[in-house]
């Protein structure tokens, strides 16, 4: 039915596949009420056909009062069936909604780690919603009536063998016409997903650079650029709707004809005694209902390639993702990283950015990588907390490939801070407890102590309980790297990955950090930091040169520091500090 109409024919991720197969389950509820519609919608051709044939001819009052009161009754049972076949149909799709969100964020999120495209991301649930739109439409109660065409072409015939093939010649050139537009407007369709997917990729992109744009008289010339875009996917939207509105006009109109046709046939059989006059008038009724499936269908042909396409889109979204697998449990590391012979390429592309990459290291150890733009650092660190799969290689944590955790459960052993620090609309608090519904106060107080903002949230209006907007706007850069800070630090991660966490930074800040470093290290964490200034690198043990993508030299800090730019002096790591409490917000950052 409707399920199987927009399910791609390739295979199908499971949890898709299982989504629709309850959603079809549904489809049985529906294809009985759609029964039962059809049938109470004879009611109005032998309601005429009664009239004309025995209240015409007796003049019996009662006849046709007993006549109307059984009209009625049909009509009100179909609406209530009606009714509630549209709310089986809407439920199911909530269902399959429901059934397929938690997968369609872990593929939003797969999918912004892998895409370089603005906005790309958010197709999946573009898709979703698009399949969806379509289920609660029209198009599945054309669909559920589709098979029910057949029984009033039957009863066509039963009238008059001509009345039937007339009707069965009509339902050919609709199948015909409902055939040409698939044809015409799959093109057209493709083309306008195409410009849809751009022209909100692009409003996403300049969304989140509006401060850029605006400070740097950029706007106008965006303006411009995405009004090139919008024209793009209205030329498509308008090319797709002509065609679809074109067959959409013939079938309506061929119809139309086909329906006086019938009723001109029919006068010609009554003139011939062939048929009674209510004969003739229930044929035109019956003809009309047997195409009228048809010619809606066709009208909502576009939302039926849209959802199919979007069908197919998930799919592939779904089975990037890869299929749910258990794996066994793993204690929590307590000792060891180590990389061997790792080769990282964007992923699905033979693109290698980093290669030949070996190193290991123990508990409270720190390195430090440094190496020039475009050198391969950030691609290393995609890796190393497991975003990207080496392409050849294995980074391990106590001898355990990243692969071999689940990935929930890992990332609870695992500190990250990015050098563009991207925090929730939630409170500072949730921020730091990494989302949870009900964060751990004490943990997340601990946290904070830590890397030293404990005192710079209390000055915050509602302290830890204050919200921060979407992305942080309502604080200062530096107020956000030392809130990310917190929540990187937050349930004593044994791997700690720092990238850049200095570059927003004051010397209160930077003093800060300094000390949360250090008490990783004391603890036993393995702490890796992307950075260029010395007084992070004063904290490292080892270090870690890329150039190019290639591994340069790795070893003890101070050997490798004078091997790269000569003799330096000794780099001590600075004395602990109490962390300073700013006289304002905006002081820090």
């Amino acid at each position: 039915m409707f399920g199987q109409s927009i399910a791609p024919s390739s295979k199908m991720h499971s949890a898709l596949a299982e989504a629709l197969t309850d959603c079809r389950k549904a489809v049985w509820s529906v294809i009985i009420f759609s029964g039962a519609m059809n049938l109470l919608m004879l009611a109005g051709p032998i309601y005429m056909l009664q009239v004309y044939d025995r209240v015409l001819t007796s003049r019996s009052g009662a006849t046709l009062l007993a006549l109307s009161i059984f009209l009625l009754g049909a009509y009100a049972f179909q609406t209530a069936l009606e009714v509630i076949r549209s709310r089986i149909i809407v439920r199911a799709a909530a269902l399959l909604d429901r059934r397929l969100a938690k997968h369609i964020h872990a593929s939003v999120l797969q999918t912004a780690t892998l895409s370089r495209e603005p906005g790309q991301a958010q197709q999946p649930m573009r898709d979703l919603d698009q399949i969806r739109t379509f289920m609660t439409g029209n198009g599945p109660a054309a669909i559920a009536d589709m098979p029910w065409a057949p029984a009033f072409l039957v009863i066509c015939f039963l009238l008059h063998p001509l009345i039937g093939v007339t009707a069965l010649a009509g339902a050919l050139v609709l199948l015909a016409l409902t055939l040409l537009t698939e044809v015409a407007s799959r093109e057209p369709m493709l083309e306008f997903a195409k410009s849809a997917s751009q022209r909100g990729s692009m409003i996403e992109g300049d969304r989140r650079n509006s401060e850029s744009l605006i400070a740097m008289g950029m706007a106008e010339t965006l303006a411009t650029r995405f009004v090139e875009a919008n024209k793009r996917y209205l030329a498509a939207s308008g090319s797709s709707s002509d065609v679809v509105g074109l067959y959409g006009a013939i079938s309506k109109s061929t119809r139309m004809l086909l329906q006086s046709a019938i009723l001109g046939i029919g006068a010609y059989l009554v003139i011939n005694n062939e048929i009674s006059a209510g004969a003739m008038s229930a044929s035109s009724i019956l003809v009309g209902r047997a195409l009228a499936p048809i010619d809606q269908l066709i009208g909502n042909w576009r939302s039926v390639v849209s959802a199919r396409q979007s069908a197919a889109r998930l799919s592939e979204a779904l089975l990037r993702l890869g299929e749910p697998r258990e794996v066994t449990a793993l204690p929590k590391p307590t000792q060891t990283l180590s990389v061997e012979a790792l080769i990282v390429a964007v992923p699905g592309t033979p693109n290698i950015l980093v290669r030949d990459v070996n190193f290991k290291l123990v508990a409270g150890e720190a390195l430090g990588v440094i190496g020039p733009s475009g050198a391969g650092k950030t691609s290393f660190v995609r890796a190393l907390i497991g975003v990207w799969k080496p392409l050849r290689g294995a980074i391990r944590l106590d001898g355990a490939a990243l692969d071999q955790w689940d990935p929930e459960i890992l990332g609870q052993h695992i500190g990250f801070m990015s050098q563009q620090v991207e925090l929730f609309d939630g409170t500072v608090a949730q921020n730091i407890a990494r989302m949870a519904a009900e964060p751990d106060a004490e943990a997340v107080v601990e946290a904070a102590r830590i890397a030293g903002a404990h005192d710079m949230i209390l000055q915050l209006p509602s302290g830890y309980d204050t919200q921060i907007g979407e992305s942080g706007a309502s604080l200062s850069a530096g107020q956000r790297q030392r809130i990310a800070l917190a929540r990187a630090l937050f349930g004593n991660p044994f791997l700690l990955v720092l990238d850049e966490p200095n570059s927003n930074l004051d010397a209160v800040g930077e003093a800060s950090l300094q000390n949360a470093l250090q008490h990783a290290k004391s603890r036993g964490a393995i702490v890796v930091v992307i950075a260029h200034r010395p007084s992070v690198l004063a904290l490292c043990d080892k270090m870690l040169i890329l150039s190019n993508g290639v591994q340069q030299a790795f070893g003890p800090r101070e050997e490798l520091l004078k091997r790269v730019t000569g003799p330096q002096p000794v780099l001590e790591p600075p004395r602990p500090v109490a962390s300073a409490r700013p006289t304002q917000i905006g002081n820090v950052g």
